[in-house]
């Protein structure tokens, strides 16, 4: 082979005669240009990149610039575009260069290697900057968004052994969750508790059960009213799962988990590709664990396939299925007594485990194709969700006050939902004289049928509350259930309807605005089968969204914002319409926010925003009429948040921030007078996880959670007291593919109550407790 030197001291001519015999890309009529990125989304330098065509040997190689930019001529044809650096993993893209003077771009993020990876462990904050596009429903960078919102990504997830709603939420300022009777997700989010602001990609997922994360990339909770990008609802704001979805690079790997209070788990994430036009992935979960609580057990599966299509160079296509089954014992906690948790061991059980149960079967179907056609960035998801629930529990009331006797009471539900969503967008960027625009314009279109038939637990005969010993409250019983006069037998309807519009604008390159409006139509019919009555409403909710970003430097971002978001009166399951409550008009929030974004560094991010966030139209006794209600009820909410997510040092990594929270009711509502404080708000509360790496194949991890005092409910009767709580966490890599992790929940076996779910259905906060999981790539 001729080497470079010698094939420079020839003539030019003999040059090219020489390079068109021994190259298979001398008619280069076609380029490939791109960028190479780290996770943070800085260029990555001297990277190799590789161009091979399909079925051929040969190839043609770049490096990447100082700017991470490389560029490719080549022959038309069908490429593997390869890309390697020290530090990361190798990523490859399929490219095709359909014809003559062909320009394909391609943006390739590199992942960390597994050694990087924890010794780095970048925050999901600083890594995803475009996985905002989920909750934005456009890619924006954080920095460029009037709003809070925080993410915890896939390392987090892992690193803390999360598998629940609530685990993600302890490191999330903010946020608090409810007990939702142990059986739904129920987040507390700026002072307004829900269990329906919860999306998957996007997409409502409303329905009343305990979610896995056996399949998800990252969570993304949006903060404040905001009903432009999600629709009714999402008063404090809303909590998106992200999911694992196929892509073109092979994943191989299996967890195995097992611990203290019969903790047994496994999961596998699969995925592989068939040549360059699709990809599949299978993600999968069986878990059976007992709990630190008598006699609670969970068992638990999911199975989630999902498909990547490349329809052509400018369309490709996602499929997702889920079946996710949930069953488990119902616990609600203990009692209270003279306004504190009572003196009931932790472990303790109040009612009868045998007739406390609940279980949950989803179905979830997507599809969504999505198209570049121009400038226009074209998406169209459609999802089906078929749930099926159900719940039965005996649970405490009362304690006398002597704290001996304690009553027992009982109820089942049964809930069916089909939830159908259609969701259309349309991102755009252009430029009129010197300002720059990013239009986003969509549709939403949605039916969510639903019946609800639930009935009362009569022990011996006629009795809907029987007395049991404080001492010893696990009991064995069989009551009968069947309907009172209130229980609900109906059959609820919901159909919607919402388009809207947003203008984001770079005046300069420190100044940019955003502007939008949302139109939602939404219908409402409730079939109420004991009175053989049918009660319906229809809202059309306008909801306005402002914001303003100024940027005195790249990393630096100061915003304000006003959003707004309408809550039908029906509530968020909307399960609740009689002769008088259709007459009412939607609640509504307001949210007014300022903040700060600061990229310290390309791996560290500290935000903050201080708020004001004020719901209106609650129902309050009329107080001219006893008995009837009107709508002058409100409650608002005053706080800020502070949260710092990255890399301190390149050993040090940090995950977590500060909440202070002033929620209370501003104006006298049916639930309680003015000025009582909201339940299960702290006043403080902090977070902070640290993941150190102390060798080369060692990590620890440490993770500190405070809360403050709060009430349990709005009559401000019962308090929760204050704690603080330590976790810990190892990690050793055998190899690249062989992971060991050991996680401790409550290294100090603090005795605490982080939540209730009423003044009587107080949950203990677990007893220490440790699982090891073992990963395994291959």
């Amino acid at each position: 082979m001729l080497s470079s030197t010698k094939l420079r001291s020839r003539p030019a001519f003999v040059r090219l005669a020489l390079f068109a015999a021994l190259s298979p890309y001398a008619n280069f009529a076609a380029t490939i240009q791109g960028i190479v990125l780290d996770p943070s989304s800085a260029p990555v330098a001297n990277a190799s990149v590789t161009a091979t065509i399909a079925g051929r040997m040969q190839s043609r190689a770049a490096q990447t610039v100082l700017d991470g930019r490389f560029t490719l001529s080549l022959e038309p044809g069908r490429y593997i575009v390869s890309v390697e650096s020290q530090g990361f993993r190798t990523e490859k893209s399929f490219v095709e260069l359909s014809g003559t003077a062909a320009i394909a771009k391609v943006d390739i993020r590199l992942q960390l290697s597994q050694f990087e990876q924890e010794a780095v462990n970048v925050s999901a904050s600083i890594a995803s900057d475009l996985a905002v596009s989920a909750a934005t429903r456009a890619p924006t960078p954080l920095l460029n968004v009037p709003q809070e919102i925080s993410l915890v990504g896939s390392a987090q997830i892992r690193d803390q052994s999360m598998q629940s709603m609530s685990d993600v939420v302890r490191y999330i300022p903010g946020i608090t969750m409810a007990q939702g009777e142990g059986h739904r997700d129920a987040p507390v989010i700026r002072g307004n508790v829900t269990t329906a602001d919860f999306y998957l990609n996007g997409i409502r997922d409303d329905v009343q059960y305990l979610r896995d994360l056996y399949d998800v990339e990252r969570v993304e909770a949006v903060k404040g009213a905001n009903a432009l990008t999600f629709g009714r609802g999402g008063g404090g704001g809303v909590i998106n799962r992200v999911s694992k979805t196929a892509s073109f690079a092979p994943v191989r790997e299996v967890f195995i988990q097992g611990g203290t209070f019969n903790n047994k788990r496994i999961s596998t994430d699969l995925g592989h590709s068939f040549g360059d036009r699709v990809a599949f992935r299978l993600n999968g979960m069986y878990e059976n664990s007992g709990s630190f609580r008598h006699d609670v057990n969970l068992e638990r599966y999911g199975i989630t396939p999902t498909a990547a299509i490349r329809i052509g160079a400018r369309t490709h296509a996602r499929l997702k299925y889920e079946y996710f089954h949930d069953g488990r014992t119902v616990d609600r906690g203990i009692p209270s007594y003279q306004g504190r948790p009572s003196s009931a061991n932790r472990s303790t059980f109040f009612g009868d485990p045998g007739n406390s149960n609940a279980t949950a079967s989803v179905h979830i179907g997507a599809a969504t194709i999505e198209h570049q056609a121009g400038p226009w960035n074209l998406r169209n998801t459609t999802q089906i969700g078929d749930y099926d629930k159900f719940y039965q529990n005996l649970f405490p009331g009362a304690v006398n006050a002597t704290e001996t006797i304690v009553g027992i009471s009982g109820y089942n539900n049964a809930t069916t939902r089909r939830n159908l969503f259609n969701q259309s967008d349309a991102v755009a960027t252009y430029s009129t004289g010197r300002l720059r625009h990013t239009i986003l314009m969509g549709a939403d279109f949605g039916r969510q049928p639903t019946v609800n038939f639930r009935s009362t637990a009569y022990f011996n005969g006629n009795l809907t509350s029987i007395p049991v010993p404080f001492s010893s409250p696990n009991v064995r019983t069989s009551p009968a259930f069947r309907q009172n006069a209130t229980d609900a037998d109906n059959e609820p309807d919901a159909r919607l309807a919402g388009t809207f519009i947003q203008d984001q604008i770079e005046i300069n390159s420190y100044i940019q605005v955003v502007a939008g409006l949302r139109y939602d139509y939404f219908n409402l019919q409730v079939v109420d089968n004991r009175r053989n009555a049918t009660f319906a409403r229809t809202d059309n909710l306008f909801s306005p969204r402002l914001g303003l970003v100024i940027k005195p430097v790249q990393r630096l971002s100061l915003y304000g914002s006003y959003g707004v978001t309408y809550l039908p009166n029906s509530g968020d399951q909307f399960a609740s319409l009689s002769a008088s409550s259709q007459t009412m008009k939607p609640e509504r929030f307001n949210n007014y926010e300022v903040g700060a974004k600061w990229d310290i560094t390309r791996n560290l991010r500290l935000t903050s925003s201080l708020y004001r966030l004020d719901r209106r139209n609650t129902t309050a006794q009329d107080p001219n009429n006893p008995g009837f209600i009107v709508q002058t009820g409100s409650q608002r909410t005053n706080g800020f948040e502070i949260e710092a997510n990255g890399q301190i040092t390149r050993r040090w990594n940090i995950a977590g921030g500060y909440a202070a929270q002033d929620a209370f009711i501003s104006s006298t509502t049916t639930a309680a007078p003015a000025g009582a404080k909201v339940g299960l708000v702290p006043r403080q509360s902090l977070s902070l996880w640290n993941n150190y790496r102390l060798l080369p194949r060692l990590n620890l991890g440490l993770g500190v959670i405070h809360q403050g005092e709060m009430f349990v409910g709005f009559d401000n009767a019962v308090v929760l007291p204050s704690f603080t709580r330590v976790d810990a966490a190892a990690y050793y890599s055998f190899t690249e593919t062989i992971r060991l992790q050991a996680n401790v929940e409550n290294l100090l076996d603090t005795e605490y109550y982080p939540t209730a779910h009423n003044n009587n259905n107080i949950l203990p906060g677990s007893a220490l407790a440790l699982r090891l999981g073992l990963v395994v790539r291959f």
